[in-house]
């Protein structure tokens, strides 16, 4: 049953990284990766929002199967994230590069952590 719960999670994130992804990078005129950084950001708090709802017992193991693994797992995406770094470092984009790794890491952080602390407001 938990492999189903991964399953359906990952059904609804892959499409909805796919069209966020399409829909951020249509509205910005330059070659960052704002789509990909977009998806990942926002998995980042959806996980630690889930995160701490699960630490606070609002949230049960089968929930953060089907949302944590399944739909962040499939919403996110470290393997476009290093494609798209690695290539702007090869098309003489260096800065950009450097840009995306570093904000990337930071604000992932900081969005995990902002999730987290919602929960924490929220639940305890």
């Amino acid at each position: 049953m938990n492999w189903l719960l991964v399953i359906v999670g990952a059904a609804v994130g892959a499409p909805l990284r796919y069209l966020t992804d399409r829909a951020v990078q249509s509205r910005h005129d330059t070659i960052f990766p704002w789509g990909t950084f977009t998806v990942n950001m926002a998995g980042c708090l959806v996980l630690g929002l889930l995160t701490g709802a699960v630490a606070a017992g609002a949230a049960s193991s089968p929930v953060q199967l089907l949302v944590g693994t399944g739909l962040c797992g499939a919403l996110t995406t470290y393997s476009t994230f290093s494609y798209e770094t690695l290539r702007l470092a090869e098309d003489g984009a260096r800065f950009y590069a450097a840009a995306n790794v570093a904000a990337s890491v930071v604000m992932g952080l900081g969005a995990a952590f902002a999730g987290v602390t919602l929960a924490d407001a929220l639940w305890t």
